[in-house]
């Protein structure tokens, strides 16, 4: 009975070991993935901006630049009254014959985290965004790359009239005449407070008129906290935030 015990024992040890051992984290090296529905929500990092973060962002950003930049103005013909004629020129308008042309020149990020592979999707989604839009026509990242090559300038050397007309001279002989310069600029700033912190993400959007040289500018910001515990998270924010992370 002694010896049947000891088996038994000895068993139920083994097994526990063997089942710990398979529901213990990272033992066999392996990874997990699977795909998002559309209604999912973004996942929050832990430790620098996300989707969650730029993602939102962008949508506002690009809506406040679009709603504040004026819509096309057809031609409008007029008939004579009475004899008399009637001026039948167009209404002033920098879209009236058609969609703009917009260089989305880059992304200057000046914020306290490396953008990483987000840079370059940041990028793609403002630049389809305003692609999507009736009043605006995009140009070939492509071809702005190397317009910048062949003109042997920066993004930010651009604010230079002189160099505006150059850069456009180029592109215009590519056939792409420019109306609008476009950049985006990615800012953050940081409050600390113990083992906690709060870190407010902004989108800066800016339109130039290369004709006229006005401006738009709009921007969007998200604010973060990170602690090392979650309850450093429920003490500094409360406890029915519910974008953990």
């Amino acid at each position: 009975m002694t010896r049947n015990r000891s088996w038994i024992t000895t068993a139920l040890v083994t097994t526990s070991v063997s089942i710990a051992a398979i529901g213990a984290p990272g033992c066999a090296g392996r990874q997990y993935g699977h795909l998002l529905a559309s209604n999912d929500q973004d996942m929050v990092g832990s430790h620098a901006a996300g989707a969650a973060t730029w993602n939102p962002l962008v949508e506002e950003s690009v809506a406040k630049l679009l709603g504040r930049c004026p819509p096309a103005i057809q031609t409008v013909g007029f008939q004579s009254v009475d004899g008399m004629p009637v001026d039948g020129s167009t209404i002033g308008s920098a879209l009236a014959t058609g969609p703009a042309t917009v260089c989305f020149v880059g992304i200057e990020n000046k914020s306290a985290e490396e953008l990483g592979d987000f840079k370059d999707q940041i990028y793609e989604q403002i630049d389809s965004q305003i692609n999507s839009a009736e009043t605006f026509r995009g140009i070939s990242r492509r071809m702005i790359d190397a317009a910048l090559v062949e003109t042997r300038l920066r993004p930010d050397a651009l604010f230079l009239p002189n160099n505006r007309d150059l850069f456009a001279a180029t592109l215009g002989r590519q056939g792409t005449p420019v109306d609008y310069l476009l950049y985006a600029t990615i800012t953050s700033g940081t409050t600390d407070r113990n083992k906690s912190s709060q870190r407010d993400y902004t989108l800066t959007l800016e339109m130039v008129n290369l004709h006229s040289g006005d401006f738009l500018k709009e921007s969007a910001k998200i604010r973060k906290g990170y602690s090392k515990t979650r309850a450093g998270k429920w003490w500094n924010w409360g406890p029915f935030d519910q974008a953990d992370g």
